[in-house]
């Protein structure tokens, strides 16, 4: 048998995934992480059958805990709330599952759920955990896991993207977006903004940001235009976020902005812009996930 610390070890990239996808929060999910350890350290390891399935338990039930603290909080956060974007390996884009399941357009749909339901939905869909298990970590019968999941699952379908953009005509799409904003030629956006586009600026009250979710193509060529410095000193660079390709905003040689994209038919039709300087202490080092 192996000592607490190598178990934790080996599963420790696997419950930062769990902890990140049931809050969003990379931050919050270190603090999990952190508690879950503690716990983990004083279990009679004798009594555990399988390392996995009960520190996932673990981390699971004190991430559900921090969530309903956390939905609380959200009610009073200045302006949209966007998860924290992390900085991932390629190795995550050749996950397809995971690889959606952590993108800035999955996490606003699960942020739509109860925390009961999002739980389930995670731990079932993304992670296949049996419904038994589930039910240790929720507090739920089986059965009721099961109800649970089906309700979660239809109410995420209804949300996501009727059909799925292949990696190639993402990159195009994000190509033509990053020549637009690079070239400072921003009325060219209107040929890949879709015209309905809904873009959520995150600053969280320290940089400036929509309090407000910006709907149609020519409000958000005018807002970001007016946040592009006129300096000509913004620079553009496409890397690999939240497990697909997104984008890093410069102004005066410092980091400004994250941005992600949801893209339907060939068009941007989601636009996500992180500004909040606190939700971009992670984006230097690519932050390892596993499922």
């Amino acid at each position: 048998m192996t000592d607490s610390t190598d178990a934790f070890v080996a599963h420790r990239n696997l419950l930062f995934t769990v902890a990140y996808e049931l809050l969003g929060s990379a931050a919050d999910a270190e603090d999990v992480l952190q508690e879950a350890w503690l716990r983990w350290d004083g279990v009679d390891r004798a009594q555990v059958r399988d390392d996995r399935a009960y520190l996932v338990r673990i981390v699971s039930r004190l991430s559900l805990n921090r969530l309903r603290t956390l939905s609380r909080r959200r009610e009073s956060y200045v302006g949209p709330w966007l998860p924290e974007p992390l900085l991932t390996a390629p190795d995550v884009a050749e996950d397809v599952a995971l690889a959606d399941s952590v993108s800035t357009a999955m996490l606003l749909v699960l942020e739509t759920l109860s925390p009961t339901e999002r739980a389930v939905f995670v731990l079932r869909e993304v992670f296949e955990l049996p419904y038994d298990e589930i039910g240790d970590a929720v507090d739920k019968t089986p059965a009721a896991v099961r109800q649970i999941a089906h309700r979660a699952r239809d109410h995420v379908a209804s949300r996501r993207p009727r059909h799925p953009v292949s990696s190639a005509e993402r990159a195009k799409v994000i190509d033509r977006f990053v020549a637009a904003v690079g070239g400072g030629n921003l009325q060219s956006l209107m040929d890949v903004l879709a015209p309905d586009v809904v873009m959520l600026t995150d600053g969280g009250g320290l940089k400036k940001a929509a309090l407000q979710p910006i709907r149609g193509a020519e409000k958000v060529l005018r807002f970001l235009t007016g946040v592009t410095p006129v300096d000509g000193s913004a620079r553009v660079e496409v890397t690999s976020i939240n497990g697909d390709l997104g984008l890093r905003l410069c102004a005066s040689g410092e980091l400004d902005t994250i941005a992600t994209l949801r893209i339907d038919d060939g068009a941007v039709t989601g636009l996500y812009l992180v500004r909040n300087p606190e939700k971009l202490r992670r984006v230097e080092r690519a932050v390892p996930l596993r499922r």
